[in-house]
């Protein structure tokens, strides 16, 4: 089978891997410039040289066997390390947060800086209008994007799915990205859950990181709701005081600042896993169908993949606690 996905981000490519494993054609297009989504990395030009930010996700953690065993392939390949200063168990990707995903695209034909706009189906598949061009025909069309985004094109194809995304609201976050000409006085170099942060990390501390002092700072789901429409400059002096009062003292002038408004950076999880229509060949997979972790995202996508190929997805279910809810499910740092 040929299958198009949409959204080359974890979800997607953990998908595609599945897919392209047990013999089938994928092609990814992705509205970005390049690999990371969540995951992203932000260089930027300073007058203390160019400087690196994780100003997505912060870590990722490894529950799952399934995923273990991923968390160690990417290990092995050298595009993956602990970091065991923010807390135990938790990974990050080397030299940038960005590089487990770009290690997986490099094996797929993924179409960078390509928005869909569109999708229809006739009698020889599905086709997909982007900006520049016409796709297809495609014998399946998977969705990997966020349920906002998803909504808009599910409710002209299966309605039932539609609801489900439209059911999926996900939670804002601003990041600032803050670089200074002096280490900060903050010994441990981490935040977490105080004053109007959610987290703040000092980047330039992570293994595979270096360059001058340099911070990701995250705001609460208050926070950045309240300031959703905010301009940068706003932003990044309202984050900056954050900062402040959560160190509490005086935090000097940075050399380079910016900001990125995640409007979509956290979904609770619908707790379905995946969902796919044989009819008419389509399918959804992201973490907001299952939990709020890249790990979740992860499985989506395998699970997915499973019942695309009318396989026993009993296997890949996820990791439960006690209580049968799936674990992690309240946000945390590896979430924004």
């Amino acid at each position: 089978m040929k299958f198009a996905i949409i959204g080359a981000g974890m979800a997607g490519l953990s998908c595609a891997d599945a897919l392209q494993q047990a013999g089938h054609s994928v092609h990814l297009f992705d509205k970005g410039r390049g690999p990371g989504g969540r995951m992203s990395t932000r260089r930027m030009e300073t007058e203390l040289g160019e400087v690196s930010f994780d100003h997505g996700a912060q870590y990722f953690t490894a529950r799952d066997p399934h995923f273990q065993r991923q968390v160690g392939a990417w290990c092995e390949a050298g595009v993956a390390a602990p970091w065991s200063a923010s807390r135990e168990g938790a990974w990050i990707g080397v030299p940038a947060m960005n590089s487990p995903i770009r290690h997986m695209a490099a094996a797929h034909a993924v179409a960078w800086a390509s928005l869909v706009t569109g999708m229809m189906r006739s009698g020889n598949g599905w086709w997909l209008v982007s900006e520049k061009a016409k796709h297809g025909p495609f014998d399946a069309v998977i969705l990997a994007i966020p349920a906002e985004q998803a909504a808009a094109i599910l409710s002209l194809h299966d309605f039932a799915m539609a609801r489900i995304a439209l059911m999926a609201r996900s939670q804002p976050c601003w990041t600032g990205m803050f670089v200074f000409d002096a280490p900060l006085d903050h010994a441990a170099g981490v935040i977490r859950d105080s004053g109007d942060l959610a987290w703040a990390a000092r980047n330039n501390t992570k293994p595979g990181r270096s360059g001058p002092e340099a911070w990701v700072v995250q705001a609460n789901q208050a926070w950045s709701s309240a300031w959703l429409e905010a301009s940068q400059e706003e932003v990044t002096a309202g984050l900056l005081a954050a900062l402040a009062d959560v160190a509490g003292h005086a935090i000097p002038q940075p050399v380079a600042a910016s900001a990125h408004r995640w409007r979509y950076a956290l979904s609770a999880g619908t707790g379905d896993g995946a969902l796919w229509n044989p009819a008419i060949a389509l399918g959804v997979c992201g973490d907001w169908l299952l939990g709020p972790r890249i790990e979740c995202a992860w499985q989506s996508g395998r699970m997915l993949a499973a019942l695309c190929l009318g396989a026993d997805p009993s296997e890949l279910k996820v990791h439960r606690d006690e209580r049968g809810k799936v674990q992690g499910a309240v946000a945390d740092a590896e979430t924004r």
